[in-house]
């Protein structure tokens, strides 16, 4: 039995079509309100608050994948996120199971200098000091023995369906709707973005892999890192009209957070667009060199439809 905890989301949806594809028939879909990705899944309701439901959900487990995400705000993900990693971690050791975390970067330096999975943790700010603290404590279990683990790290999204990032909603979406890309702060920044299905498949490959346990994996990306201004140049290609974009500088994210809170809570992960971001995946290459990665122009041409 492989469980996904977190299930419904873009991510997790995609893992439950890889695992169900190619590595198992008994899979177990896990939410508040789960929904069957594929005809035979098993699906359990349990808010993973709740250490009883949690403990339930993943009886009977051999690897359990925690792909839970949040809305932008500070004060709910303080609450939730540590009390489900600790909920998930305890249900984990109770039953034998492994444990496949989905991570992101918020808690990397805010610089240009290469990420890699020995980078350290800088975190600044509400958001990505909670991520910091649920990472490290699964990395202090993972080290200790107590339990058979791995972390899967994924940059920023883009990608098909319900995928939800700043990328793909103020500028392919844009672009698609024939409006004019919002690139935030710097337009000639590098870019490293994943390409959703791709994270999932990964993450699937990692996860019935034995000796990629106890290990931290940069999920592939492609190297061929993109500025947005390249990125839309691109769209233009495949859509064969002229995509256009406006750069918006720092203060109007300022005054729009006053009006929105979803903006004031994404003020924190601004000062990361600055700079050229550079997500590094040497380590996932290496390791699983027949993995297919999608590059840019393939990704942005299923995004426009071309």
């Amino acid at each position: 039995m492989q469980t996904i905890l977190g299930s419904g989301g873009q991510i997790a949806d995609e893992l439950a079509r890889e695992l169900r594809r190619g590595f198992t028939d008994d899979l177990r879909l896990v939410s508040r309100t789960p929904r069957a990705v594929n005809a035979d899944d098993q699906l359990v309701s349990a808010d993973l608050m709740d250490a009883e439901a949690t403990d339930a959900a993943v009886a009977g487990s051999d690897t359990v994948y925690l792909t839970v995400g949040l809305p932008m705000n500070s004060e709910l993900w303080e609450k939730r996120f540590p009390a489900m990693m600790e909920h998930t971690i305890d249900a984990c050791k109770r039953h034998g199971s492994r444990l496949v975390f989905f991570d992101n970067t918020y808690m990397y330096p805010r610089t240009a200098t290469p990420q890699t999975e020995q980078t350290a943790f800088a975190p600044i700010g509400r958001k990505s000091a909670v991520r910091a603290r649920i990472a490290t404590r699964l990395l202090d279990e993972m080290r200790s023995g107590g339990l058979d683990a791995v972390i899967c790290r994924a940059p920023e999204f883009y990608g098909p369906g319900k995928t939800q990032s700043f990328t793909n909603t103020a500028v392919f979406d844009r672009i698609a709707r024939g409006e004019r890309a919002w690139v935030p702060l710097n337009a000639d920044a590098r870019r490293t973005l994943i390409w959703t299905p791709d994270a999932s498949r990964a993450m699937a490959r990692i996860g019935n892999t034995d000796d990629a346990y106890g290990q931290t994996w940069h999920l592939p990306v492609d190297h061929d890192r993109l500025t947005y201004r390249q990125m839309v140049e691109v769209a233009s290609e495949v859509t064969g009209r002229r995509a256009a974009f406006t750069t918006v500088p720092r203060w109007v994210f300022g005054i729009g957070g006053l009006l929105k809170p979803a903006v004031k809570e994404s003020e924190e992960l601004l000062p990361r667009y600055r700079q050229d971001n550079v997500f590094d995946s040497s380590k996932f290459r290496a390791r699983f060199p027949d993995f297919r990665i999608t590059g840019y122009r393939e990704g942005i041409s299923e995004l426009l439809g071309r």
